[in-house]
């Protein structure tokens, strides 16, 4: 991905009150389809009209710029299973369940996240069934909230 694209996608977002969680390009060079997944800061969810409010703050930036082709499609969305990546979403969904594939530890993990050490840089899971599980971050190859229905 293109990090001064990016860079404007995220600061876009910013200055509307909403984090960029994930950028993906594809479609054609003459016709790019640009996919934003978006969340929105105070935790609630992303709604249709959170969306097209940053569509059209992205849009307003991209238009004005030559990072992609005038014919560009924009799709800008909810997080859905929302990836983590990074040590401050850790600790922004402690309490919240987690899907975790750690290969060197056995494989793929869920549980709700119990806490990160900050400086161990490792998160604690607890499962449904079984003791919790203290997992660091370089053992970590992909995690994703997950959904858990009450």
């Amino acid at each position: 991905m293109n990090d001064e694209l990016e860079h404007v996608v995220a600061q876009g977002l910013d200055e509307v009150g909403y984090d960029l969680v994930e950028l993906r390009k594809g479609g054609t060079r003459s016709r790019p389809v640009l996919e934003v997944r978006i969340d929105r800061r105070d935790g609630a969810t992303v709604t249709v009209d959170d969306c097209a409010r940053a569509s059209r703050a992205l849009e307003a930036r991209l238009d004005t710029g030559s990072l992609v082709s005038d014919r560009y499609v924009l799709q800008v969305s909810s997080p859905g299973e929302r990836p983590l990546r990074t040590p401050a979403e850790w600790r922004r969904f402690v309490g919240q369940w987690a899907n975790v594939l750690a290969p060197e530890l056995g494989g793929r993990f869920e549980g709700e996240i119990m806490a990160f050490d900050e400086g161990e840089a490792a998160v604690t899971l607890r499962p449904e069934r079984g003791e919790a599980k203290r997992i660091p971050l370089a053992a970590v190859k992909e995690a994703r909230l997950a959904f858990r229905f009450s």
